[in-house]
């Protein structure tokens, strides 16, 4: 029992000899000597203003007022760190060994300046305090000290990120907490970042701090945690900046995910990411280059594969390919109130039109879906690749299913110079039935159909882009229907309403002038008939004015019998009647203006004969009457009077 009694005693004796070197060393002087040990293992000046005290609780050492810790030469006078009041701890035996061994720095207010340039860091710190070490370059065996840390606290600090003398970052109330115990310990970091609505939690683990800090490729793992979001790295990474591995983004409510991270206000349609898991095999270079390979998304339940390329720049500039399955893209529409309170009773859209998304990236992404669900419009597989140019996109469709067909060609939106829109594209057996209903809520005609159309509209809203459509095209029909005319009733008893007329074949070329597509040459041929049609379309107004002439191949002795149906009124519900003013024309081969008019004239002779005067063409006939009534009048009641 002896031997524990002297080694009680011992540790008795050592522990009071500690606390009365502690005491007995002023505190400014073990300030002086924790700032020497800095510029010895960092290259940095460390100087303290207002009173230097001893503490023991929380920490071991000195707490400090105002501190200023000095940058790398290269990054100007502002100092890397300040804070308003320090507390360092050290290590009370190397203390009586005559040594400083800094065991943790607790900083309130501390604002950190964090700042690259030319591949340079300012921390990366040279004790020689000469030289500015290149990001990523390890620092010769002599001059590779390092500090270690059994705890750094950063109270409400203020982080600001600088590249190439542009600030990319500020933000305060940051909490950090580290600690890299020993040299083959891991360093591991918590931060609260709050850099919007909610606070970010950030968890990193660098298992091999000096490989790391000598410029060397380092296993790294970094936590993020906002609310209803995860986001998670784990891979290795270099001080340069260059990083690889795998990496995930979870969310079950983006909106709130973006607030986090300083984005408010923003709310995702329903299919491009208001819920999200993402993966993908990263790699990361200092100059900006992003890899994404293997990568997996599932927005909203749309799942797609592929790969990317991306530029870190402003804008980005994007290259990816991805595939898909079914895509449900109908979130994308707009509410129904607002669309109808904009357009109004049948019309267009007057909403204007946001196009500043064209301008957030530049580059291409290829897009090979199975199917895709728009709002109002379904895609069957296809085979889609959206580039952008500074503020213009095109869309080439290589081909797509739409309406039971196909679609080839590209379109394009332009907003460099306020908005237009283009395109050239050519269909092939798309039902027109179901193109003409969806695009402009009109039914009477169905059948497969091929065509062309080149189109240029400008204008920043549907109502303005309609009503500024230039174009051309053509179409080609086989078999289809029109609703609406029956020939058969109008060529035999002169009643075209109702009913529907099945034909043969349909051609027709067009042109587009200010919103209004104009036909000459229609042509319809049926078994026993044929016709023609010409006359205007408003796309802009949605309405219409046409002249469709039902030809009677056998009637008349076999020189056929015109009747002419003239079409007339807004898309929702035109008027469809016989135009007997044709028929007349066509029977007689006689003007019917000009029979009007003669009909005027014998009108005009016969009454003036009765009103023994001479009638004018344009003449008021109904104002001549009243007069001469008036004077026939004057002269009854003088004759009364027994005057002449």
């Amino acid at each position: 029992m002896k031997w524990l009694v002297r080694i009680a005693i011992t540790l008795i004796l050592a522990a009071v000899g500690l606390v009365g070197v502690i005491l007995l060393l002023p505190g400014d002087k073990l300030a002086r000597l924790a700032a020497d040990q800095i510029r010895a293992q960092t290259g940095r000046e460390l100087s303290f203003s207002g009173d230097v005290r001893l503490t023991f609780w929380p920490v071991l050492g000195v707490e400090t007022g105002p501190v200023v810790l000095g940058n790398a030469p290269w990054a100007g006078e502002q100092p890397m760190l300040t804070a308003s009041s320090l507390a360092i701890g050290v290590n009370a035996p190397a203390l009586l060994a005559g040594d400083v061994r800094i065991t943790g720095i607790v900083a309130e207010d501390p604002l950190l300046r964090l700042e690259s340039s030319q591949g340079r860091v300012n921390w990366a710190f040279d004790p020689e305090g000469d030289q500015a070490p290149q990001a990523g370059t390890a620092l010769p065996a002599q001059q590779a000290r390092l500090i270690t840390l059994d705890r750094l606290e950063l109270k409400n600090a203020r982080l600001i990120l600088i590249e190439e003398a542009q600030t990319r970052l500020d933000f305060a109330n940051v909490g950090i907490t580290a600690a890299w115990p020993s040299p083959d310990a891991p360093l591991r970091l918590q931060a609260r970042l709050p850099l919007g609505v909610d606070a970010i939690d950030v968890d990193l683990t660098l298992p091999d701090l000096p490989a790391f800090s000598a410029g060397r490729v380092a296993a790294l793992q970094i936590q993020m945690r906002a609310p209803d979001t995860q986001i998670a790295f784990d891979g290795h990474a270099a001080l340069s900046g260059d990083m690889s591995g795998k990496a995930s983004l979870s969310t079950t409510d983006s909106a709130r995910m973006l607030a986090a991270f300083g984005q408010s206000g923003i709310t995702l349609p329903r299919g491009l990411g208001q819920k999200a898991d993402v993966s993908a095999q990263i790699t990361y270079t200092a100059n900006g280059q992003l890899a994404l390979r293997e990568l997996a998304m599932d927005i909203d339940g749309n799942r797609l594969t592929g790969a990317a390329d991306i530029t870190v720049a402003n804008p980005p500039q994007v290259t990816a390919k991805l595939a898909a399955g079914a895509l449900d893209l109908t979130g994308l529409s707009t509410t129904a109130a607002s669309s109808g309170a904009a357009s109004g009773a049948g019309g267009w859209s007057t909403v204007p039109i946001d196009a500043s998304p064209l301008a957030l990236a530049n580059g291409s992404v290829r897009l090979v879906a199975q199917s895709i669900a728009l709002p109002g419009l379904n895609l069957g597989p296809s085979d889609l690749t959206v580039s952008l140019d500074q503020r213009r996109a095109v869309l080439a469709m290589q081909p797509v299913s739409l309406f039971s067909g196909q679609i080839t060609g590209q379109l394009v939106a332009n907003n460099r110079n306020g908005l237009s829109v283009a395109g050239d594209i050519r269909a092939d057996a798309v039902e027109m039935r179901d193109a003409l209903s969806t695009l402009a809520g009109v039914q009477r005609l169905a059948g497969p159909a091929s065509g062309t159309l080149k189109f240029l509209a400008v204008g920043n809203s549907e109502d303005a882009l309609m009503r500024s459509l230039s174009g051309e095209g053509g179409l080609q029909m086989g078999q289809g229907v029109i609703s609406g005319i029956d020939l058969d009733n109008l060529m035999e008893r002169g009643a075209g309403g109702g009913g529907t007329t099945v034909f043969n074949s349909l051609t027709a070329s067009y042109k587009i002038e200010k919103g209004n597509l104009f036909n000459g040459d229609l042509l319809m041929l049926l078994d026993n008939y044929k016709a023609n049609g010409e006359g205007r379309v408003g796309l802009g107004a949605r309405d219409i004015d046409y002249l469709f002439t039902p030809v009677a191949l056998r009637a008349n002795a076999g020189q056929g019998l015109a009747v002419p149906v003239r079409i007339v009124g807004p898309w929702a519900n035109p008027a469809i009647r016989p135009d007997l003013t044709q028929v007349i024309e066509k029977a007689t081969g006689v003007n019917a203006e000009q029979v009007e008019e003669k009909a005027k004239d014998e009108l005009r002779r016969k009454l003036g004969e009765e009103l023994d005067t001479e009638i004018q063409p344009g003449q008021d006939v109904e104002e001549l009457i009243k007069d001469r009534l008036q004077q026939e009048t004057t002269k009854g009641l003088l004759k009364l009077l027994g005057k002449n």
